[in-house]
């Protein structure tokens, strides 16, 4: 886990795009860095990586790289790379645990990459880079885009790729600092977008390593085709940074970008970073393409990583606050309470961004404990253990910024919230209609009533195998092996039942368009569903669960007010509601009646 750290904003470049322009005269002094570097090892980081500015020109660099080897960690700088041209200061670097470079390259000529730096370096970044290539570093050679550059990119892709174990990234330009003046020196979404995906494939047809190049400050829908070659700090493996003179380490994040109301529902949301704010207020959001195809993950595993005490005593402040909570990720870290013991884990996955992430645990309630050994819960009942926020945090200060601390409640949750689905079911005759029934969820509620002829059931599913399985279960069942728009028109029924398979439909618009034609008068529609939900779970039954065959199948994770925005144009009257509340499961349900 890296920790950034800023030791000054001094630079001997002078770069068009500086993020940092107007603060340049700001350096931190040694005893700032010195203490945050003790911090860094405290939190249990394994990489301290030094950034500016330029750390490499502060007399301090070298006793700063020697403290963080005597604290057994290892050694990372972003940097111009200049000072990184004479290789016995390469030597000696590595020799003090350099592992990692992140290195400005942004041009494959002088010309180009010159004009943007303000400065004739672009042979020392080059020799730079054939210095460090072939050390088994974690190497990336980072071009910002802008309209000085994009159309060049091509030549820095022929520049680079002879180099081994080079990582070469195109960078956006963040429209901050010198690079406020968008006009000036931020290209089009579209014009740069369209020039980076050309420098991707031709990295490709050139080199045959995809995985090397990559590119960063992109919204994913931007780059149809390489959303998986997005980059930023956490897929680098960087947990906090600090700037100077803030009073602690902080959780890197993505809030100087957003994402627009377009945004809701794309099937990319979970990994994107969204749109750069000032870019969004001066050109709007038209230009985005969110994605309504595709499947999306269910559910997120916070891992383990350190037990933060095993002794907590009622009577004792907080174990969570008293370790300074400013360094923990409210969206990313959460504190699990048993007894004495205070466990912290921490979300990786980008199945979900920060504001999922915090709804998710804040607003929802919907974290658990896993409790099986199963690859897949699939009793939650029996499976999973609720969380809930500790009484602790009730009254306190950091109440609305910590990630929190929760604590077990052995409640059956689950079993409690489904009576109502199973009260409903077991009251049903008639002819009925169950959407999507291959997991058939509710086998034994609907049993006795297809057994003794009082149901006439029609199950439809597009899973075969899945509909195997239910046939065995209910002999007596109508089961058919397709959609929905396969059923005869004019086929009406008594009841409709979409159980747990709502997000399952592809198009729930034109469900609800056909919905009420599909049922009598007097007939009713149930649908039940669940949210997306977090799994605070060990390494290994992590590892347990990526590595199985467990697919990903909803189109969508929507709650009830989502799938109600959609029914109400069906006509139907809704009779029943049951929503989300963090005392509850994450399961919803709806009840809709269609008028005699």
């Amino acid at each position: 886990m890296k920790a950034l750290l800023k030791v000054g904003y001094g630079c001997n470049e002078h770069c068009t795009f500086c993020h940092t322009q107007d603060v340049r005269h700001i350096d931190g002094s040694n005893e700032e860095v010195e203490a945050k570097i003790d911090r860094a090892k405290a939190l249990g980081h394994t990489m301290v990586v030094l950034s500016g500015g330029e750390s490499t020109i502060r007399p301090e660099f070298f006793s700063w790289a020697r403290r963080i080897a005597s604290h057994d960690l290892d050694l990372g700088l972003v940097t111009n790379g200049l000072v990184l041209a004479y290789p016995d200061v390469v030597e000696r670097l590595i020799d003090l645990r350099l592992r990692y470079v992140y290195m400005s390259l942004h041009g494959g000529e002088a010309r180009v990459h010159n004009r943007l730096v303000r400065r004739d370096s672009f042979d020392a970044a080059t020799e730079a880079l054939r210095n460090l290539s072939g050390r088994g570093l974690e190497l990336t050679a980072n071009c910002v885009v802008t309209r000085q550059n994009v159309e060049h990119l091509d030549a820095l892709v022929d520049h680079v790729a002879p180099l081994k174990d080079v990582r070469l990234k195109f960078s956006w330009v963040e429209p901050k600092g010198g690079a406020a003046r968008l006009d000036t020196l931020v290209p089009p979404l579209e014009r740069a977008a369209d020039a980076v995906m050309a420098a991707l494939r031709r990295w490709d047809e050139t080199t045959g390593r995809s995985g090397w190049a990559v590119h960063g400050g992109f919204p994913l829908c931007a780059l149809p085709g390489f959303e998986a070659r997005y980059d930023d700090l956490r897929t680098h493996g960087y947990w906090t940074m600090s700037e100077i003179g803030e009073p602690d380490l902080f959780p890197v994040d993505d809030r100087n970008k957003s994402k627009p109301p377009p945004c809701e529902g794309c099937a990319l949301r979970g990994g994107c970073p969204g749109l750069f704010n000032l870019y969004a207020q001066r050109h709007g959001h038209e230009m985005l393409r969110p994605r309504r195809d595709g499947v999306q993950s269910n559910s997120v595993n916070f891992v383990y990583e350190h037990m933060l005490t095993a002794s907590y005593r009622e009577a004792e402040p907080c174990p969570v606050w008293s370790a300074s909570a400013r360094p923990y990720d409210r969206a990313r870290h959460v504190f699990v309470r048993h007894g004495p013991k205070v466990g912290r884990y921490r979300a990786l996955s980008r199945d979900f961004d920060d504001d999922q992430l915090e709804h998710m645990k804040f607003v929802a309630g919907q974290l658990y404990l896993d409790a099986s050994r199963k690859a897949a819960p699939d009793d939650f009942a029996r499976d999973l253990v609720k969380l809930e926020r500790s009484a602790l945090c009730r009254d306190c200060p950091a109440h609305d910024t910590c990630a929190g601390m929760f604590e077990p409640r052995f409640e059956d949750v689950f079993g409690r919230d489904d009576e109502p689905v199973r009260a409903h079911l077991r009251s049903l005759r008639g002819e009925v209609l169950d959407v999507g029934c291959g997991e058939m969820p509710y086998a034994d509620a609907l049993e006795p009533g297809i057994d003794s002829g009082a149901v006439r059931y029609l199950g439809i599913d597009p899973d075969a195998s899945a509909l195997r399985r239910v046939g065995d279960r209910l002999p007596r069942a109508e089961l058919h092996a397709g959609v929905l728009a396969d059923l005869d028109a004019g086929r009406t029924f008594d009841h409709v039942l979409v159980l747990r398979s709502w997000n399952h439909l592809p198009d729930p618009d034109a469900f609800a368009q056909r919905v009420r034609s599909l049922l009598r008068p007097g007939g009713s529609l149930l649908v039940v569903d669940n949210v997306a939900f977090a799994l605070a779970r060990t390494p290994a039954q992590t590892r347990r669960a990526q590595s199985s065959t467990a697919r990903w199948e909803h189109c969508r994770n929507d709650d009830d007010a989502r799938a109600h925005a959609a029914l109400a144009r069906s006509g139907l009257e809704l009779t029943e509601r049951r929503g989300i509340e963090p005392e509850r499961s994450n399961q919803w349900m709806l009840l809709y009646t269609r008028a005699r």
